[in-house]
């Protein structure tokens, strides 16, 4: 029976004569593999059995000879030589397609079969998935058999677009040989698409053009192609034209990359270095690491030795990501994947360091990366005080697998104790503090973001200052210093003047204005970064209506009229509302902040002032009244004096009791302010 089964499927696969499916069994409705001698090289077509011609079948995978698709898998592990291993990572602007285009890389190699198959299948946080976008590089081995059959090994890595995540780029590069540049045909280039460029370039990387998204009514790839070879300066006669929506041009963007994309050196006599480019905290087998082999071999069960933290584990598990992690027995020169040591300790392997063979140590390590700079900071505090601990662990953990995220402690006497975090922009705020709050289970408190500033003290000593509260007095610091940034606004022609406006009301200083195409300008200007880091991407986008885009880079310090805007309840200092503000816009800060804490605070039994002051100057004041009882209500009549008596006794003991009296602002009060100074800063 077994033997006549087998007769039948290969009856079945080896079919060639008739044009349309037979069924095998009159129930059967799964998907039966089909062959194409048309082809120079088998393609394997998948498709629910009906009365379609074979014409109309779409290509779905890829499989070299009567493979079958269930072991691609093991094929995907079985080695090639390093002048046949590929790796390349995908940098775009936002939203120009690049997790499309890497799902159906996925799709067309057979890595990832078609009934497993979703959008955005290398996104797997649910934060990733709601917002449509990428937050964390990743990584995925394809196999491919070229136009001569042979099998190539193709180590994609998938980054984000988002300015905010650039360190992520960065961190991909470094791992490369190749990139693919995609470039949405109807949009044409933005600001990403040039700052992501001139990363590409810094590690001399072999860039591959792509226009993607061609089968668009508002695609234009003339003019983007143009477009790219006048603003970027790449020669775009070989770029590629594709639809990763709809398949097109995907077999050729594969050869593209097996025949320019350079292979990696053949190092593999020489002692281990693996550069760490990713890492993260796994609950049950401790630290999982991320690496590119540079030079010599890693072997299961090898001693490894971390050279920049100098703590040395046994290879427990060494492996591949194809995207799901597969075990191999060995990794040589060029090839990228994971290791498993049961590392306990999160600081023992951090981003950027070098893993050697313990017993035939290299000389030297690898440059690693430059440590990312944090451009904006917060408090982070947890809501319970008890999770105090809790937190601290979370961020450590959360550091591993995010490299560009700095924090310290911090004490409020409002919040309690918590961190001052440093991220790289407002959206990696945001998504640190979602994933703190999904990943642990954590309810967090967060200050209005705020920048570091420097202090130039009478004395000549310069403090960096992030936080309002450890401003020194005025008599003591000489001047303040505030960041500054480049910024370079992408826009349709129609948004110019919107947009200048917006600059403009944002103290920036205009630097130079120019057409990149005939309905397309860039204005360049020069920003302090605390205006930045409010409400401007967004300003930004409203409007221009979505279509302009921006992309910043910092310049240095530069010496500004800074004030410390102080907020006083019942003649006392609230540390925590302190900010550090432009004398122009002092006013109007602390006419928001006073009017907001009014309908915050609850009355007093006596009345209650709320300033806003600079040094000792009010600039702006609100006034609770005080809860009165009607001490007259038991009069009903009689001399005016008797009214007068008691009207005066109860002022005494009110002002005996403002004297003594102590106001507690909710914390509901503190949030929604520092809500506010989100908004008004």
């Amino acid at each position: 029976m077994a033997a006549d089964l087998s007769a039948q499927s290969q009856t079945l696969l080896l079919s060639t004569t008739t044009t349309t499916p037979q069924r095998s069994h009159p129930r059967t409705t799964s998907f039966l593999p089909f062959f194409s001698l048309s082809h120079s090289k088998p393609l394997l077509h998948l498709s629910r059995t009906s009365s379609r011609p074979r014409q109309r079948l779409q290509v779905l995978c890829q499989a070299t000879g009567t493979q079958p698709i269930s072991q691609l898998g093991h094929d995907r592990l079985s080695k090639v030589p390093i002048s046949r291993i590929r790796n390349f990572c995908i940098i775009a602007h936002i939203d120009h397609g690049k997790s499309t285009l890497a799902d159906k890389l996925l799709e067309t190699t057979g890595t990832v079969q078609k009934r497993e198959m979703k959008e955005q299948f290398l996104d797997n946080m649910d934060l990733e998935r709601e917002r449509g976008i990428t937050i964390k590089l990743q990584i995925a081995r394809m196999r491919y058999s070229f136009k001569n059959g042979e099998p190539y090994c193709l180590n994609l890595i998938d980054t984000p677009g988002h300015v905010d995540f650039s360190y992520e780029v960065s961190r991909s590069l470094a791992a490369c040989e190749g990139a693919l540049l995609v470039v949405d045909a109807s949009q044409g280039v933005e600001a990403q698409t040039l700052a992501n460029v001139y990363l590409a370039l810094e590690n001399n990387l072999e860039i591959i053009p792509v226009l993607n998204k061609i089968d668009l009514p508002g695609a234009d790839p003339d003019s983007v192609i143009k477009e790219i070879e006048e603003v970027i300066g790449l020669d775009c006669s070989n770029a590629i034209l594709c639809s990763a929506k709809e398949g097109i041009g995907i077999s050729e963007i594969l050869d593209a990359i097996v025949e320019r994309v350079p292979p990696p050196a053949d190092t593999a006599d020489k002692p281990l270095r693996a550069l760490i480019f990713d890492s993260y905290y796994d609950p049950y087998r401790g630290v999982i690491v991320y690496f590119r082999v540079i030079d010599g071999k890693i072997k299961k069960g090898d001693r490894v030795y971390f050279m920049a933290s100098g703590k040395d584990y046994f290879a427990d598990e060494i492996g591949v990501l194809s995207p799901t992690q597969l075990q191999v027995g060995e990794l040589y020169a060029g090839e990228v994947g994971y290791l498993s040591a049961s590392i306990r300790s999160v600081a023992d392997a951090r981003v950027g360091d070098t893993i050697t063979n313990y017993s035939r140590k290299a000389e030297s390590s690898l440059p690693g990366y430059e440590e990312a700079t944090p451009m904006v900071f917060c408090g982070m505090f947890p809501v319970d005080a008890d999770q105090f601990p809790e937190l601290r662990d979370a961020l450590e953990k959360l550091q591993l697998n995010d490299a560009a995220l700095k924090f310290e402690p911090e004490t409020s006497s409002a919040m309690g104790f918590g961190f001052r975090c440093g991220f790289l922009g407002l959206l990696h705020m945001e998504i640190v503090q979602e994933r703190l709050e999904r990943e642990y289970n954590l309810s967090l408190i967060t200050t209005a973001p705020s920048v570091v500033y420097k202090v130039n003290c009478v004395n000549g000593d310069i403090v960096e200052c992030s936080n309002p509260s450890v401003l020194p007095e005025p008599g003591k610091r000489k001047s303040i210093e505030e960041p500054v940034v480049k910024i370079d606004m992408l826009t349709p022609k129609d948004y110019i003047g919107p947009l200048m406006e917006l600059a403009q009301d944002r103290r920036a200083v205009f630097k130079e204005m120019k057409f990149i195409a005939e309905n397309r300008a860039s204005l360049t200007y020069e920003l302090p970064l605390a205006e930045m880091v409010g409400d401007f991407f967004d300003q930004l986008k409203s409007r221009s209506k979505g279509y302009a885009s921006m992309e910043y880079t910092f310049l240095g310090y530069k010496e500004s009229d800074l004030i410390r805007l102080d907020i006083q309840i019942n003649g006392e200092h609230v540390e925590p509302l302190a900010t550090i503000v432009h004398k122009d816009k002092a006013y109007a800060v602390g006419r928001a902040l006073t009017q907001k804490l009014k309908e915050l605070i609850p009355r007093q039994m006596f009345k209650v002032p709320i300033q806003a002051c600079i040094g000792s100057k009010v600039i702006a004041s609100e006034a609770l009244s005080a809860i009165r009882k009607d001490v007259l209500a038991k009069c009903y009549g009689g001399d005016i004096s008797r009214k007068k008596k008691l009207l005066k006794k109860q002022a005494e003991g009110k002002k005996r009791m403002k004297a003594i009296g102590k106001v507690d602002v909710p914390q509901e009060a503190f949030m929604a302010v520092l809500k506010l100074e989100k908004e008004v800063l």
